[in-house]
């Protein structure tokens, strides 16, 4: 989890806060407002909820209803991101599927994972720019933390916005946003307390990869301390340049791959090529019309090619981790469920195991 940045009386009353933003924002035009806030001291939420009056409207977040009116919106770019990726789609907020705490949307360039108990908060931003009006729906957990966002692309969608905003604004228009403090991790049990035999049992056992994280809770083990324990029959450590190997290949070669990014809240995943691919200082981008991927290659501390039995045969990942333990990104090759894994796809790893293993780690 992100931790949240300390808020203290002073530096979140928000007219207080709303002054020192602005002069933020004349010193540094082109700030965006998440570094804003991590300068400023406060959450995300916290520093947008000073618009409230203005360009910004406090939602009611009844998600099992607001969530299926966001198909009328025509086209829009989503954007998630996590601490050390910015992942953003361009296609149509469509195929809504709501079943209680998760929710699903399945449009052929959107598509998502949605996890509603993180919602606390959500508004609905006009912002004023040179070349008109930009409407956004923005929601955040209950530490401020943005999970999802959501802009219009499409005039046709902006009635279809005005409505769900008049329909879902909420009766209280406070520009205090009541942020919890974010709880720090639980540290992973001991290397000596796991059953590693068993754990491997059970990973040998997998029909799904959705059946990962049941297998992890069942063992009490952490994620990248499976990965280091389970052994190289399902493991392989790389070096932390395979994003950008990989990224370089699949472009070159018109493999489709699928590249997904996400927090508590939210996961989103592009399934496809990729074309554009440029590095700009330590991030690493991916720059097409339908799909941009901004990703912290400082901030990767391992990375791991994974192998999941299926009942389709195995399926393999690139996996990402930053210095806590917290997944960056994954990458799979194109499938789908009832087809096995792309022979491609499976070589374009074998080779990246090759030539990129993890430092000390002989080939």
């Amino acid at each position: 989890m992100i931790s949240n940045p300390a808020s203290t009386a002073s530096s979140s009353e928000p007219t207080a806060l709303l002054q020192r933003w602005n002069a933020l924002r004349e010193a540094e035009p082109r700030m965006r407002i998440r570094d804003a806030a991590q300068q400023l001291g406060v959450s995300e939420a916290q520093l947008l909820a000073t618009g409230v009056g203005g360009d910004v409207v406090r939602l009611d977040l009844r998600l099992d209803a607001l969530l299926p009116r966001l198909d009328t919106l025509g086209k829009v770019m989503t954007l998630t991101r996590n601490e050390s990726a910015v992942h953003e789609k361009r296609g149509l907020y469509r195929n809504i599927e709501v079943n209680g705490a998760v929710a699903l949307v399945l449009d052929e360039n959107i598509d998502l994972r949605l996890f509603l108990t993180r919602w606390r908060f959500g508004y609905a931003v006009r912002e004023t720019r040179p070349e008109g009006i930009r409407r956004s729906l923005h929601f955040f957990d209950a530490t401020g933390m943005a999970l999802h966002k959501i802009y219009l692309e499409d005039e046709q969608g902006v009635s279809a916005f005005e409505r769900i905003v008049e329909d879902f604004t909420h009766a209280e228009q406070t520009k205090v946003v009541p942020v919890e403090a974010a709880t720090a991790p639980e540290a992973p049990r001991p290397d000596a307390d796991i059953d590693v035999a068993g754990l491997v049992e059970g990973w040998r056992g997998l029909q799904d990869t959705h059946d990962f994280f049941p297998l992890l809770r069942r063992f009490k083990v952490a994620r990248t301390q499976a990965l280091r324990l389970v052994g190289k029959e399902f493991v392989t450590p790389v070096a932390s340049a395979s994003l950008t190997w990989v990224l370089e290949k699949v472009a070159a070669s018109g493999l489709a791959i699928m590249v997904f990014v996400g927090n508590p809240g939210a996961i989103q995943i592009h399934t496809g090529p990729v074309h554009t691919v440029k590095a700009m200082g330590p991030w690493m981008n991916v720059l097409d019309p339908s799909f941009n991927l901004h990703l912290r290659t400082d901030h990767i501390h391992s990375a791991w090619i994974v192998r999941k039995p299926t009942r389709d045969g195995v399926v393999t990942s690139l996996e990402l981790f930053d210095k806590d333990g917290e997944n960056i990104a994954l990458i799979f090759g194109k499938r789908k469920p009832g087809v096995p894994e792309s022979t491609d796809w499976r070589a374009l790893v074998e080779e990246l195991v090759a030539v990129l293993p993890a430092p000390g780690v002989v080939s």
